[in-house]
């Protein structure tokens, strides 16, 4: 009399386990996290801006940027196909607001020098009050003066 018992109640419970499985899966796929929807926000709220001027590419784009941030950071890609990138991005880069007034970078997150490809996070204290738009500046890269980059920000 116990193994009819345990033949029903197992199938059951086994039943009842699936189902509450894939209802809890339904819904995580529904909603999606915050974390993932936030980055996803930010990477296509700003724009990435490209100076092509020979010997060396640079391309920018901002990855955290704005009122609500704590710090300001670039994603900043440096590329060559002559000579080595050797510069220190903290030195030859540099914010402006459009006051006028420059701020200079905290850090660089990235490799060092050398190569003929870096890309790494250039990161600056949060102005306050926040600007209508910056300008980031790196001068003297592959034998230009300087190279701008600009975003609107209000």
């Amino acid at each position: 009399m116990k193994y009819p018992f345990y033949m029903f109640v197992l199938p059951v419970a086994l039943v009842v386990i699936f189902l509450f499985y894939v209802w809890f899966s339904r819904d995580q796929k529904l909603e999606p996290s915050n974390d993932k929807e936030t980055a996803q926000q930010l990477l296509e709220q700003w724009e990435t801006k490209t100076d092509e001027q020979l010997p060396v590419t640079i391309a920018v784009t901002p990855i955290e940027l704005g009122k609500d941030a704590k710090t300001w950071k670039f994603d900043v890609a440096f590329t060559t196909h002559s000579g080595s990138l050797d510069d220190d991005p903290v030195k030859i880069a540099s914010l402006i607001d459009n006051k006028g007034n420059t701020y200079q970078p905290k850090m660089w997150e990235g490799p060092g020098p050398g190569g003929h490809h870096r890309e790494g996070v250039l990161i600056f204290d949060a102005m306050n009050p926040t600007p209508e738009y910056i300008t980031l500046k790196i001068k003297n890269v592959g034998g230009i003066t300087e190279r701008l980059f600009k975003w609107d920000i209000k």
